[in-house]
């Protein structure tokens, strides 16, 4: 185990390092932006809102976290759809970082794992089509696409 690693009470390491607004790690003591807590618990209609809201303000890598939280916190049976929905926003975070190969990955790997899902409080069929137009575009409009998955994530609310 490494010396001065921050570990939650069962010895899990938890991800103290700061990051800036694209999700990059930063040295240890750099001021960086506001993560998602280590032990978020998210309900469902609050976890689209969240991620919705880090999309909007041009954020996947945080609405990423959002949606891992749900995905490992939620129940066994949803673990596809918040899982897949994590991943793309990690080939978003990816895009927005220029690495058009990590980017595809994810965007295919979650888009699989969403179409996959059934009962979802999303349309399932817009969200894989709207990671099927990113994978492999070098220039996307990357601020209109976080919009359009934002508002696909704020019609499940409630439903």
């Amino acid at each position: 185990m490494p010396p001065g690693r921050d570990r939650d009470p069962a010895g899990r390491p938890r991800n103290a390092r700061p990051r800036d607004a694209f999700g990059r790690p930063l040295p240890m003591g750099s001021p960086g932006v506001e993560r998602v807590p280590d032990d978020y618990t998210p309900g469902p209609e609050e976890a689209l809102e969240a991620a919705a809201r880090y999309l909007a303000d041009g954020r996947p890598f945080h609405a990423h976290e959002v949606l891992e939280a749900r995905w490992k916190t939620g129940p066994s049976g949803e673990r596809d759809l918040w899982q897949g929905l994590a991943q793309i926003c990690v080939g978003l975070t990816h895009l927005q970082r220029g690495n058009l190969r990590g980017a595809a990955a994810l965007l295919d790997r979650g888009a699989g794992r969403v179409a996959g899902y059934r009962d979802a409080p999303v349309d399932t069929g817009r969200v894989v089509r709207l990671a099927g137009e990113l994978t492999g575009t070098e220039s996307p409009d990357l601020g209109r696409k976080l919009d359009e998955l934002a508002a696909l994530l704020r019609e499940g609310i409630g439903s």
